[in-house]
């Protein structure tokens, strides 16, 4: 996300409004709800994380302990724990 400068384009009887309620502040302009993208989907995060916890619960389903696994990929107990079980319950 980059800065622009509201001058630069915004028209100046817009410009001239929103300076009533914050004049030299910065702002945020949230993208309208039909053009956002789910968390994780640009940058990859979401897709590396289903990837990891699937390894996980292979992992765990080949009889590694959860000590191991935590090792591995250096997350708690009860993170590797919700990742199985969550895992399991979208199995049903």
């Amino acid at each position: 996300m980059s800065y622009k400068n509201g001058k630069d384009i915004l028209p100046k009887s817009l410009l001239i409004e929103i300076q009533k309620y914050v004049d030299g502040e910065l702002i945020y302009i949230p993208k309208n709800e039909g053009t956002r993208v789910p968390w994780g989907q640009v940058n990859g995060t979401r897709e590396f994380m289903e990837k990891r916890n699937k390894d996980i619960c292979h992992k765990y389903k080949e009889g590694h302990s959860i000590d191991t696994i935590m090792e591995i990929y250096n997350l708690s107990e009860s993170s590797i724990r919700k990742i199985i079980l969550k895992s399991n319950k979208g199995m049903r």
